[in-house]
Formats: structure tokens, sequence, C-alpha cells
């Protein structure tokens, strides 16, 4: 709100709740003259006249204080509600009755907002922790299983699957404290990525599709862990919506021209389904699944929702381009450059 409308709301205000006052005042006036007038006093007439104008004198000076005095308060209550956190410690100091119940009021309701914040804080981190206990425990079984299945490639590749859900729930409870978890040091990005590719490889196998990595080197500050989770997700994205066809990753310059030298972005591009142009601005929404996942069946909409999220954090960009029956291609460039 700019000055000059804030100024006109608190006067209009105060001119609304002092009409009262302003109409009984000029109604005691009018009285007066009347009945002076009524039983002719001239003399009287006269001196009421002088008085009235001292009375509108000091009732106009009183109204002027009274105003400015209010406009104040006024500001010291919009100042309070730009505020964060406890905002009744700036609230102006009661001056009636009727302010000190405002303050009791006010005080009660910012208690119980904290008593229900840290309720909800306390209840979140219990589910962090329960979910992270979970996932720790599942892998477990999921080892023992995998020793079990050795040479069994369907049901290796269903229980990679398995292993991967598990861990995208991991990683989604620990969305919220991300920031204390970082590690960000000068990391080679290619070697990275190529960890990822070494980890899908089962399913690169089972898939039967064409997979080309072309030679660049890539270095930035970022986190090892956080970005190899990302670079997981668009693997597996690119292998669950490509049902033929090849996958190709490479490397491009800082004009955005394909080099074999130090990439300023990674491109992971795919010939695959695609995906619809009108389903393209809401991919990162989480629990987005689109016209793809409905087909599917399978999608969560946390998945992209995810990289979105680490990659903003990590100070790194994420493109998107799809065209349907075409293929999609996602691009990532990394913002906290440390060229080794």
């Amino acid at each position: 709100m700019d000055r000059k409308k804030r100024e006109c709301r608190i006067l209009r205000s105060y001119l609304r709740e002092h009409v009262k006052t302003v109409i009984l005042y000029g109604t005691a006036v009018l009285i007066m003259f009347g009945l002076a007038g009524l039983y002719g006093y001239e003399g009287a007439m006269r001196n009421m006249s002088y008085g009235t104008v001292l009375a509108v004198f000091f009732g106009l000076l009183f109204g002027v204080w009274d105003y400015f005095h209010y406009r104040k308060k006024c500001l010291i209550l919009q100042e309070a509600v730009t505020r964060t956190g406890e905002r009744t410690a700036y609230l102006p100091e009661a001056e009636s009755y009727i302010d000190e119940l405002y303050h009791k009021i006010t005080n009660a309701i910012e208690m119980e907002e904290r008593d229900a914040l840290s309720e909800y804080d306390t209840k979140k981190q219990d589910m962090s922790d329960y979910y992270t206990m979970w996932t720790h425990q599942i892998k477990t079984p999921i080892a023992a299983l995998r020793l079990l299945l050795q040479g069994e490639k369907t049901q290796l590749e269903e229980l990679f699957k398995i292993e991967q859900y598990a861990e995208m729930a991991l990683y989604y409870a620990r969305l919220d404290s991300i920031s204390s978890d970082f590690l960000f040091r000068t990391q080679d990005i290619a070697a990275i990525l190529r960890t990822a590719i070494k980890k899908y490889s089962i399913l690169f196998i089972g898939s039967g599709l064409s997979f080309r990595m072309e030679e660049f080197s890539a270095h930035a500050v970022t986190d090892e862990k956080w970005l190899s989770f990302v670079f997981e997700q668009i693997l597996s994205n690119a292998l669950k919506y490509t049902p033929e066809g090849t996958i190709q990753i490479y490397g491009l310059d800082g004009q955005g021209e394909k080099t074999q030298g130090e990439a300023a972005y990674i491109v992971i591009e795919d010939d695959g389904i695609g995906i619809r142009e009108e389903d393209l601005p809401r991919i990162f929404e989480r629990g987005f699944t689109g016209h793809n996942g409905r087909l599917d069946r399978k999608s969560t909409g946390i998945g992209l929702y995810l990289c979105k999220q680490i990659l903003d954090r990590l100070s790194h960009t994420v493109r998107v381009e799809s065209r349907m029956g075409e293929g999609t291609r996602v691009t990532i460039g990394f913002g906290r450059k440390d060229r080794a």
C-alpha cells in the first residue's frame, strides 16, 4: 500500500470512529443556541457566539492532536502486521481496558499458534524419523532377496525397482532438512553420472535400448549424494518412457554447443513417448503425473518434484523440452561452477 492511500485510509477510519462525537458536539451547540433564541436572550446569543467560536477552535485543536495520536497507533499496528514471529511485542501500549483485553486475546492466540506449530513440527519430525528408519530397515531384506535371486533376471529387475522406490521415500522424508545434509565440494560431474548409469545397468541391459554417453568433462561445487539421486531419477524416467530407441548423454558448453571438453550443461536425451505440451509447465509440481502417468498407473508424481527441489537448493538449473512421439531432453546446468 503506497503512502497516500495509507494516509487516506487512516483518515477515513478516524472520521468513521468519531462521527458520533462530532454529531453530539454539534447537536449540543445547536440546542444551546435554540434555547437562547427561544427565550430572547440577545446578550446571551452574542456571548454564546464567542463561546462557540472558542469551543470550535479548541475542539479542532484537540481533534488534530487526537488524530495524530490515532495515526501513530495505526502505523505501529501496520508495522506489527508485517513482522514475523511474536507480533504482540510490536503492539502499541494499552491505553484502556478494552486495549488490555485485545492484548490478552492476541497473546492467547499467539501462544496457541506457537503450541500448534511446535506440535506439528514434532509430529513431522517423528514421521520423517519413521520413514528414515523404515527405509534403512527395508534394505536388509532387499539385500537378502538379491542374494537369493542371483541369476533370476526379471525378479532382480523388479527388486531393483522396489529398492529405488524405498530410496525415493527416504529422500522425500529428508527434503525439509536437506540443507543440513549437504556436503559441498568440487565434484567430477561426469564421474557421478557414470556411477548412476552403472547402478541402473541391470535395467539398461534388460530394456534392449541403445545407450550412448559421449566423452566430456564437467566439474562443479555440489553435493555428490543428492546430485546422484537426481541423475538416477532422470535416467529412471528415460527408461520408463522409452519403449524402444536410444538414450544418449552429452555435454554442452556455455554457448549451448556440444563439447568434449569442459561442459557447463549436461543433457540426458531419449526418443521415447515424450510429454504433452500442456503437461510441460506442471511436470515439477508435487504429485502431478500428467497424461503419461495416467497411462502408466505407476507414476507417483514425486520424482521430478524432488529433482527440481534438490537442484534449486544446489543452485543448479534444470530445463525439460519434449514433444509427443519424439522424445524428451533434460538439460542440467551447474550454477555453482568451479573449474578444475
